[in-house]
């Protein structure tokens, strides 16, 4: 777990450093600007939505990582995060690695539904995985 933790805030510091290197390689996706706030909260979320998942699976309360998985960035999650209005100014590519993400977190949410940890705790790489590869190659400022 730890160690995730750790990789997780390791990624965290390199998107940053990449978002204000004036060599940037990674596509601008320009949205309005209201449009920009809203997407760098949802993404915020999504960050804070993993935390919460680390720091439950570590107490072994599975029924909050479920509900944290599913609602906030499963499936589920696209009305409550407006996805129809910001996916219209996404590349075909970026709105194809968001649904990665969000299809990740709905098998994740159902793997620690059936209540074994490891199992699940296996699965959450192809979560961030997906927001890796978004990042990576993608940016809205």
């Amino acid at each position: 777990m730890k160690n995730l933790i750790k990789l997780t805030i390791v990624v965290s510091l390199l998107t940053a450093t990449l978002a204000h290197a004036e060599n940037d390689t990674r596509q601008l996706v320009k949205f309005p600007e209201m449009m920009q706030e809203h997407m760098m909260s949802n993404m915020r979320d999504h960050l804070l939505a993993i935390n919460e998942i680390l720091i439950n699976m570590s107490t072994g309360n599975l029924d909050k990582v479920v509900e944290i998985a599913e609602k906030r960035l499963g499936i589920s999650s696209l009305n409550l995060h407006g996805a129809s209005h910001i996916s219209k100014f996404m590349p075909k590519e970026m709105r194809e690695i968001g649904m990665s993400m969000h299809r990740a977190a709905s098998r994740f949410a159902i793997k620690a539904e059936e209540g074994e940890l490891l199992p699940a705790y296996k699965m959450l790489n192809e979560i961030t995985s997906a927001c890796v590869a978004c990042h990576m190659s993608y940016r809205i400022r």
